[in-house]
């Protein structure tokens, strides 16, 4: 094989950045010989996970369209697991409150993790029978995930047929890595790998194609699909809602928007067969 210059010193610099790195974070950022991560999606027959763009709220209660995927996503269970880490600590409480007051109106009870720590928060989590990871810092979330040992649990929790919702950095951490966030990074994060129980890179809080922001957001979308050719991003606006559900996706509530190498177009509510595909791919 002939190396490049240019190659040769891209591969260079890899190399120096991962020998930095601590011992298993450097395991994890260099398998495959990928560079920061090899594919992270994970999935399986009974994996049921819904996302929304953000902005779920009118008038003080929950959209309609917001309600009526609730009560699909959800079914039967009443009771559901707040994950509030995208959210400042000081101000969980008040979000544990508000989002109470929002789901109530549903008939769901909620609460929230914030409450336990270290082995109990594990085991609530280990015990709960839906979630909700809500909006906020999506770099704090993950950073959070990753520090309290939840990441994982979560994970299984998800794959063993536990019901997830996320909103805006809860629709974040769902994909496969923090790829197209539009959030600052206000603390370091030890990888962008995430949950990967949704099979696309997130863009929540993507305008529609008739507001002005639209055309912007959809140029760095298509940077990072240039420099990320192996990924797909999936953008979807507030109050929209995406779901996965017996190995299948579907846009419950637009708008929402499908990239992929030069590809760019808005979905149509119903199935989604590319994205679909991916998951039968990994299935």
């Amino acid at each position: 094989m002939n190396t490049t210059r240019r190659t040769f010193l891209k591969t260079a610099a890899l190399a120096g950045a991962a020998v930095t790195l601590p011992g298993a974070l450097r395991a994890e950022m260099t398998k495959d010989g990928l560079f920061p991560a090899g594919p992270n999606f994970h999935t399986t027959p009974g994996a049921s996970v819904m996302i929304s763009g953000g902005t779920i709220t009118k008038d003080g209660k929950l959209t309609a369209a917001v309600s009526a995927a609730h009560r699909l996503q959800y079914g039967a269970r009443k009771k559901i697991l707040l994950v509030l880490h995208a959210s400042e600590p000081s101000r969980r409480d008040a979000d544990e409150k508000k989002l109470g007051a929002l789901f109530a109106g549903d008939n769901y009870a909620v609460e929230s993790l914030h409450h336990w720590e270290g082995a109990a928060a594990l085991l609530k989590i280990a015990e709960a029978e839906a979630f909700f990871l809500s909006g906020g810092e999506t770099f704090l979330l993950l950073r959070t995930l990753y520090e309290s040992g939840q990441l994982d649990i979560l994970r299984e929790r998800v794959l063993a047929g536990v019901p997830y919702n996320g909103s805006s950095a809860g629709s974040n951490v769902a994909g496969i890595n923090i790829g197209c966030t539009n959030d600052f990074p206000v603390v370091d994060v030890p990888t962008r790998s995430a949950l990967g129980v949704w099979p696309t890179v997130v863009n929540p809080h993507h305008p529609r194609a008739n507001d002005p922001d639209y055309g912007a957001r959809v140029n760095k979308i298509k940077v990072y699909c240039r420099l990320n050719p192996g990924e797909t991003v999936l953008g979807i606006g507030n109050g929209a809602v995406a779901r996965l559900h017996a190995g299948q996706v579907t846009i419950e509530h637009g708008p929402a928007f499908y990239y992929h190498g030069g590809e760019h177009r808005e979905l149509k509510e119903g199935p989604v067969p590319e994205l679909t595909a991916l998951v039968a791919a990994k299935a």
